[in-house]
């Protein structure tokens, strides 16, 4: 009875591994250092997965910025004023607001205005 020994599992390590870095540039797609530019790819994408949320956020709040220019209005007044008149809608839909609808933007500015 022939001993299977780890052959075939360190083969599809490898095999997964050199898939992983199809595209990666110069030695960093060789099996030596192909594992440490996987690391350090993984790192980097979560990162830019935490990052990603956080430039949506200051994208959305800059066109709503922009937008309040024409009402008279500063951003942080803008918030606060939503708060004090118990409307609880996001930045994105905000932003989304400021850009496709600006009659309705322009009522949720009012209604800002108002409650300040």
């Amino acid at each position: 009875m022939a001993r299977i020994k780890n052959a075939s599992i360190r083969k599809t390590r490898i095999r997964k591994l050199h898939k992983r870095v199809r595209g990666f540039f110069g030695a960093r797609k060789n099996l030596r250092q192909a594992k440490a530019a996987v690391l350090k790819a993984d790192s980097y994408a979560f990162r830019g997965r935490k990052e990603r949320k956080r430039l949506f956020r200051r994208l959305w709040i800059s066109s709503i910025n922009a937008e309040l220019t024409g009402h008279d209005l500063k951003y942080g007044r803008f918030i606060h004023g939503l708060k004090l008149a118990g409307i609880e809608l996001d930045r994105k839909s905000l932003s989304g607001l400021a850009l496709h609808d600006p009659a309705a933007f322009a009522a949720v500015v009012a209604q800002a205005k108002a409650a300040l």
